[in-house]
């Protein structure tokens, strides 16, 4: 549960903050009358994600095995691509989102309603197409039934929490440095989801080598312990990795991770101010 609640946390709060300073921007400006087309754009992308994770589950349950594992494998590779973009890009742009959402808002009012619903549509449909696509890549890869979905929802619903509390003016954190730690820990999580997305292409025929073990120690962590359900839970750790896995596991993580924290290290020198939404008037 814990690694998809981090994933539900992390990528909701995304969207609950876009949600959040579109709204206050609204209502400090003195211009309520547009909120119900920025909700109507809001509803649709939550309409859509969820649409579009039921597609993924429901439809790929029809296929057969071997096109289901390379449905799945395929994704997983997917979302983890569009995972790690989006992690580098909001450690870039934390710091100046509000400008970048209040200038784009600003150019929607020009242009009428219909603009505004697209604009809030898109800035949370794309939130939440990544999100719905992570973690049904992740919940196939941890095969735990409802606990990752339950994982996932409370952390979505966390992040509702938080941004309602941003947007009353109630709560401040340096969302720079909230967005660095935990990208570094879903870069993590992502490995583990690349790494069984590989397994799954080779259980698909799609890549070689799926009888050619890294190594074994499922008799040191059994995959049914309480240690070795909480590994593949939080890193989906398998104690029998194929040699592909574990190369592609390490050839991701390691220069993925080198590479963020020289961004970090770049920063250092910056100073570091807490972002929070403008309160409502």
């Amino acid at each position: 549960m814990f690694g998809n609640y981090l994933i539900g946390l992390r990528e909701g709060l995304e969207a609950s903050l876009v949600v959040c300073i579109l709204i206050a921007y609204l209502v400090k400006t003195e211009r309520k009358d547009k909120l119900p087309p920025v909700w109507l754009g809001v509803g649709a992308a939550v309409v859509l994600s969820m649409a579009f994770g039921a597609v993924l589950q429901f439809g790929s349950s029809q296929l057969t095995f071997e096109a289901q594992e390379a449905l799945g494998g395929s994704l997983s590779v997917i979302s983890v691509g569009l995972v790690t973009w989006m992690v580098f890009w909001m450690r870039r742009t934390a710091r100046h989102l509000k400008a970048e959402l209040h200038g784009k808002l600003d150019a929607a009012l020009a242009m009428g309603t219909t603009a505004l619903v697209v604009t809030s549509f898109l800035a949370v449909g794309r939130e939440g197409l990544e999100t719905a696509l992570f973690i049904w890549s992740a919940v196939q890869a941890t095969g735990d039934g409802w606990n990752p979905l339950i994982g996932a929802a409370l952390g979505l619903l966390t992040s509702v929490v938080l941004g309602w509390l941003f947007y009353r003016g109630a709560l401040k954190i340096n969302l720079a440095k909230f967005f660095t730690w935990t990208g570094a820990m879903l870069v993590v999580v992502a490995a583990g989801v690349l790494a069984y997305g590989v397994h799954d292409l080779q259980e698909a025929g799609w890549l070689p080598g799926l009888h050619s073990l890294a190594f074994d120690i499922s008799s040191t962590i059994p995959k049914d312990s309480w240690y070795g359900t909480l590994l593949k839970g939080v890193f989906n750790f398998q104690p029998d990795p194929t040699v592909l896995q574990l190369v592609v596991w390490v050839l991701y993580l390691t220069p993925t991770l080198a590479v963020f924290f020289n961004l970090l290290g770049g920063d250092k020198g910056k100073p570091a101010r807490p972002v929070t939404a403008t309160p409502a008037a």
